[in-house]
């Protein structure tokens, strides 16, 4: 049986429901440095980050003679080419399947000569480039939602059977999508209706949360499980917009007008997406402006436990993503 035919008959009973982000980018995808400047560069985590240049743009459109680039990694050590990092012979970089542990500082310094024509005089020339690194995980979305029915009366059994009877239907429609209905409340208030008289109404809150019992089975193997939850909540999202669609238009349209004491207010609807970040990420606009959507890796002298979605500071972590202050 349809939801929404479950919950008119019961209404009916009751009285009688990846990327990286950076704007250094050019047209051929290479990020270039800029001398003076650290660029602030954001890699989705178990992502390639995106091919660095040691050089700047200016410099770029320019020949360069005898260049040799040095980059140096997070930990202050001389980068070598291995199954993560690649290194070209024109000082291109790329990091593969970004980590945590990966993000930081790093630097590039570009080394080459000047000529000059009529005497054939040489002169070395440095230049230090600096990228700064962050890893970066999509958001969980939850979704926060509120709806209004009437009803006969704040007294008696029937508002409390309404409540749960709505509850399982919701958690029916989308528990293929490993999602469930969290923190479920009601109110009963007296409401003046404009031009009317007072309506007793039902004010019903609830979230919709994509960690059912069970839900890692929707990720497979999928490293980023985020996509796949993200992906699911979303459609469990639009499917209870349907929903209560559903139960305005047969109120309406269904009944020839005769519409019953306890139904869906039309309009009452409301949802609000709550994001949270996994532990060892957070968000902060100030300083990652670019990135403000984005649960960034806490950088050293912060942490992040739980699923909040800011780091804390705490002075003795000196690593990328912690979860304890230790």
């Amino acid at each position: 049986m349809r939801a929404w035919v479950l919950l008119s008959a019961v209404l009916w009973y009751l009285t009688g429901v990846g990327w990286q982000r950076s704007s250094e980018r050019t047209g051929k995808g290479f990020i270039y440095g800029r001398p003076g400047h650290p660029v602030k560069i954001y890699v989705k985590l178990h992502h390639n980050s995106p091919i660095l240049a040691c050089m700047d743009f200016r410099r770029a459109k320019k020949e360069t003679v005898d260049p040799t680039y040095l980059w140096i990694g997070p930990n202050e050590k001389p980068l070598t080419v291995n199954d993560r990092i690649n290194i070209t012979k024109t000082g291109k970089l790329k990091v593969k399947d970004f980590l945590e542990a990966l993000s930081g500082l790093y630097t590039c310094t570009l080394s080459y000569k000047t000529v000059r024509a009529e005497t054939q005089e040489e002169s070395i020339v440095k230049q230090r480039y600096d990228f700064l690194i962050f890893a970066y995980r999509e958001p969980d979305y939850s979704y926060q939602m509120a709806v209004r029915f009437t009803t006969k009366s704040c007294e008696g059994r029937y508002n409390d059977l309404l409540f749960r009877v709505l509850k399982k239907i919701l958690d029916n429609l989308i528990s293929d999508l490993s999602c469930h209905i969290i923190e479920p409340s009601y109110k009963c208030h007296f409401v003046k209706i404009p031009k009317h008289g007072l309506l007793h109404e039902l004010f019903i809150a609830f979230q919709v949360n994509p960690f059912a019992p069970g839900w890692k089975g929707a990720c497979k193997d999928s490293v980023d499980c985020e996509d796949t939850t993200n992906h699911n909540i979303l459609q469990a999202r639009d499917r209870i917009e349907e929903f209560f669609r559903s139960q305005a238009y047969i109120y309406y349209h269904d009944f020839n007008k005769t519409i019953p004491a306890m139904h869906f207010v039309d309009h009452s609807f409301q949802v609000v997406r709550l994001d949270s970040c996994r532990p060892g990420f957070g968000k902060n606009d100030g300083l990652h402006s670019n990135c403000a959507s984005c649960c960034v890796v806490c950088s050293p002298g912060t942490f992040s436990p739980d699923v909040d979605v800011t780091c804390q500071n705490c002075v003795s972590v000196r690593i990328y993503g912690a979860k304890s202050c230790a």
